[in-house]
């Protein structure tokens, strides 16, 4: 786990511009309507961006979400997500037509790979809201994914239950490093 916070950080190594956080937030939604929620939050993200390049890296350990229900948080662990085999997510990209060292908050989008249950994926265009203030930026955006995109495989006896479609939100308050 440190390794992957230093392969992280040398990202954006010879960066003078970058912001971090340790605590960002995750959350995904596979819920159907009528059905028990399916839904879980993350607080274990760690997150950079690089202000000169505008690069951007997030890392989720896959084990720190947390459901309602305890069951239904083994079950993703052990037979959706496999996180003993595949214990991290992560988001490597770029954002798109910015200038961030002006400091200029508004809308923009980041594409780049997102790696879960052992699949790369490129996602082109996630829709994101930043927000400067002092010595800090907040990153603030939501997509949505195929769960059999990632591998992820729903069994029949549920498959009326979850949503084949997960919305992901997340936010990212990155300080000044």
């Amino acid at each position: 786990q440190i390794f992957l916070v230093f392969f992280f950080v040398g990202l954006v190594v010879n960066a003078q511009d970058k912001y971090l956080t340790k605590v960002g937030e995750v959350n995904f939604e596979a819920s159907v309507p009528s059905f028990e929620e399916v839904a879980a939050k993350n607080n274990t993200v760690t997150a950079i961006v690089n202000t000169t390049t505008n690069e951007f890296a997030a890392l989720v350990l896959v084990k720190g979400f947390r459901f309602k229900n305890a069951l239904m948080e083994e079950h993703f662990n052990e037979n959706y997500a496999e996180s003993s085999i595949y214990p991290k997510a992560t988001f490597k990209g770029n954002i798109v037509g910015a200038n961030l060292k002006d400091g200029k908050s508004g809308a923009y989008t980041i594409a780049g790979d997102l790696t879960f249950h052992g699949v790369t994926q490129s996602i082109q265009s996630i829709p994101i809201e930043i927000t400067f203030e002092e010595d800090a930026i907040i990153i603030k955006g939501n997509f949505t994914v195929k769960a059999s995109e990632y591998d992820i495989k729903i069994p029949n006896i549920v498959k009326n239950k979850v949503s084949e479609t997960v919305i992901i939100s997340f936010v990212f308050n990155l300080d000044k490093s």
